[in-house]
């Protein structure tokens, strides 16, 4: 095997890609830092001492991917076309799993990039919570895909770079939709709420409701979440059907519903 990032002398060498041909080159790259229970209950609940530590640690891993080339002496500097970040509050193991994914069109891959932007993530999930517990370990930092490039696609054995957790009832609600011919109410949430609740979108039939409003079909998706404090923020916005509403309001079957913290980056 010959190792491109050293020279015939054995020294290290920044790789020449000029003659490389331009790819359309995907990386997603996984990690995890544990923590007491106590702790991880602070972030889902937002009451740590620090402040937003999801947004800012979304933040530094983005940021961190966009200079990896400063922190890795031979990396190349990229023109990436997209970069996200996302975490899953992992009660069960006491965890946050770090997700990140790269993109561009370019003559090298965006392995590093991910990696990086992971690895930071965590550090400054670390850096936040550290004065509530200094035990928690970053841990399982690894590549699990990457595409493009004349290697072309490799994905780690036993992984999936899925979206996480789209609904907890999705399925069925869509089998019970066929049947009954009426249209579920879907529910959508956003930025830092949906990392708390650990879901991305749900779906229920409006009969499912106490009542076709606003505020059961909110008390209906606390019964679904392991985090429903997460919904009783004072300061929640809602959408029905893209219209900003406040209070309670009528639902009717079909209709879209959304949830997000006050602020939501671009």
């Amino acid at each position: 095997m010959t190792l491109t990032h050293l020279n015939e002398r054995g020294e290290a060498s920044m790789v020449d890609v000029s003659d490389k041909q331009s790819s359309h080159r995907e990386a997603v790259a996984t990690g995890r830092i544990i923590m007491q229970p106590e702790t991880l209950k602070l972030l889902a609940d937002g009451d740590m001492p620090k402040g937003d530590v999801l947004a800012t640690a979304r933040i530094a891993g983005i940021q961190a991917a966009k200079r990896t080339h400063e922190l890795i002496p031979l990396c190349h500097a990229l023109m990436l076309s997209k970069v996200a970040v996302d975490f899953e509050l992992d009660t069960t193991e006491h965890c946050v799993r770090v997700k990140a994914f790269c993109r561009l069109e370019g003559r090298t891959g965006v392995e590093m990039e991910a990696l990086t932007a992971v690895s930071v993530a965590c550090l400054t999930l670390y850096d936040m919570c550290k004065a509530v517990d200094r035990g928690m370990e970053i841990m399982d930092v690894r590549l699990d895909h990457k595409s493009g490039g004349r290697s072309g696609v490799w994905e780690r054995q036993g992984t999936s770079h899925a979206d996480v957790n789209t609904s907890v009832s999705e399925s069925d609600t869509n089998e019970v939709s066929e049947a009954t011919g009426q249209s579920p109410i879907e529910i959508r949430f956003f930025a830092e709420l949906r990392e708390r609740l650990g879901v991305e979108r749900l779906s229920v039939l409006p009969g499912y409701l106490s009542s076709p409003t606003l505020r059961a079909l909110k008390e209906w998706v606390k019964s679904q979440v392991d985090t429903p404090e997460a919904l009783e923020q004072p300061r929640l916005l809602c959408a029905v059907n893209h219209d900003m509403v406040q209070g309670d309001v009528a639902l009717n079957p079909g209709d879209e519903v959304a949830f997000f913290p006050p602020v939501t980056g671009g």
